[in-house]
């Protein structure tokens, strides 16, 4: 599990947005499956950017509105668990979250927070 705030997001109370990845891992299921778990999750969680996935694992990208990098932390980690069911996503856990700041996106090369979202193969 990885956080990178960027300055003056513990505390303050107002929103800013994060870019979160979340990797999911379990059981092999057929990837149809995981392919259209994935797709309604979009439809459930309106800032999903992408999502990746295989037969046994899938990660997903999106942005996530808190106050402070524990509170996108927490939400993240709840995010597959929550969805499983209206979403019809496999019974996978999480292996890997990271969750940065908008200016740390940035400065990686990342693109602005309004992307299409899309799905597709690893």
């Amino acid at each position: 599990m990885r956080a990178v705030d960027g300055g003056g997001g513990f505390g303050g109370g107002e929103e800013r947005l994060w870019h979160v990845t979340v990797t999911v891992a379990g059981p092999s299921v057929p990837t149809d499956e995981v392919r259209a778990g994935l797709e309604r999750l979009g439809l459930d969680h309106p800032f999903l950017m992408s999502g990746r996935y295989a037969s046994d694992r899938a990660e997903v990208r999106y942005w996530e509105e808190a106050p402070d990098v524990h509170d996108a932390l927490a939400m993240a980690l709840r995010l597959w668990g929550e969805h499983r069911n209206s979403a019809g996503l496999p019974n996978w856990s999480v292996v890997g979250l990271e969750v940065v700041d908008r200016e740390t996106y940035r400065q990686r090369g990342g693109q602005t927070p309004l992307v299409s979202p899309g799905v597709r193969p690893f």
